[in-house]
Order: structure tokens, then sequence, then C-alpha cells
């Protein structure tokens, strides 16, 4: 049984730091491409990072050179740390996982549809 359990969310001030974590159980994730995505209220959910099985990352440009993600394959954990928060960044964020990519991200790495696995969410908020 898969599951995807993300944590770390809150509220912060703007410029204020967040680390999220995904924790991962039920298969080994390192060869999946893995990302995060968020939702904020009235907006459709966007991708904001992922990382695929080399981890090579790719980000939205509106959080370049304020978040990173990053794994950690012994613990089976995403981590996206989060630096110069925005109130523009509120919103509640999601772990998901694509097991059908052979470990590859590319381009299309924000497309929705291709996550099978989700988790709950974890809220930020930044004011």
């Amino acid at each position: 049984h898969v599951q995807l359990v993300e944590s770390g969310g809150g509220s912060v001030q703007a410029g204020g730091s967040l680390r999220l974590s995904c924790a991962i159980s039920g298969y080994t994730y390192s060869s999946y491409c893995m990302g995060w995505f968020r939702q904020a209220p009235g907006k459709e959910r966007e991708g904001v990072a992922a990382i695929d099985s080399e981890g090579s990352t790719s980000y939205t440009d509106s959080v370049k050179g304020r978040f990173t993600l990053s794994k950690d394959n012994a613990a089976n954990t995403l981590y996206l740390q989060m630096n110069s928060l925005k109130p523009e960044d509120t919103a509640m964020y999601y772990c998901a996982a694509d097991p059908f990519s052979a470990g590859r991200c590319g381009d299309g790495w924000s497309l929705i549809s291709r996550y099978v696995y989700w988790g709950q969410g974890t809220q930020v908020t930044v004011s």
C-alpha cells in the first residue's frame, strides 16, 4: 500500500522559511519521478518542483532561486526547502509520485495527470 505523508507546513511571515517533508512508504521511490504541487484557494493545482531518480531537479519559474528540492533515498523522504517566502506562496502543498516514468521527469514534470500517488497535503500560509 503506497502512502505519501507530507509535513512541515505552517504559518510564517514574508521572507521566512519552511521545510516540507514527504515520507514515502509502500514502495522504493528512487526510480520514480517525484513532485511537489500546490493549490491556492480558487486556483488550479500547479507544479512547484520535481526530482528524478538521478537527483536532477526542475522548478516552476516563480520559485527558482528560493526553493530547493532534495531527497534522502535511505530515509525514503523528499524535502522541499522554501526560503524567502512570499504571500503568493500561500497554498496547500502536495507531494506526488509518478511510478511509470522509469525515474525520469522530463519537460512534462508538472503534468498533474502523470502522478498516480498523492499525499493529503500540508498547508503553508505566508503573511
